[in-house]
């Protein structure tokens, strides 16, 4: 019987002021995403898939290798951190999409990210 991998991630978001700007309908995001790998085994992440939609429902899909620029391996017990960003052109909007990973043996599994926020400060209530 193969064992499932067990991979936990959990985001965080932040407005970047000091890289916006508003009146030219440009809003920075970072956000710091962390990878638990809470299997017996190690994993390694080959690549990620978003999907970012503004507050205008306007979509754009992010496909690449990696998370920037390694493909980590993740040992069991252990995690792997990273912060990335993305530009919008609205002050609110979300993020979503999943990592493809291959565990110990080389089989491929994929990892869904929930939904989460991008949103300046005064638009979360």
């Amino acid at each position: 019987m193969i064992e499932q991998p067990l991979i936990c991630t959990q985001i965080q978001s932040v407005y970047l002021e000091s890289q916006s700007i508003p009146e030219e309908e440009r809003y920075v995001f970072a956000y710091t995403v962390t990878i638990r790998n809470l299997g017996r085994s190690r994993v390694q992440l080959l690549s990620r898939y978003w999907l970012i939609t503004n507050g205008n429902g306007s979509k754009t899909e992010v496909r690449g290798d990696g998370v920037v620029g390694e493909q980590p391996v993740i040992l069991p017990a252990s995690e792997f951190q990273y912060t990335s960003g993305a530009v919008l052109e609205t002050p609110l909007g979300m993020m979503e999409g999943y990592y493809e990973m291959v565990d110990h043996l080389g089989h491929p599994f994929q990892v869904l990210i929930p939904v989460f926020r991008l949103a300046i400060p005064i638009m979360i209530h």
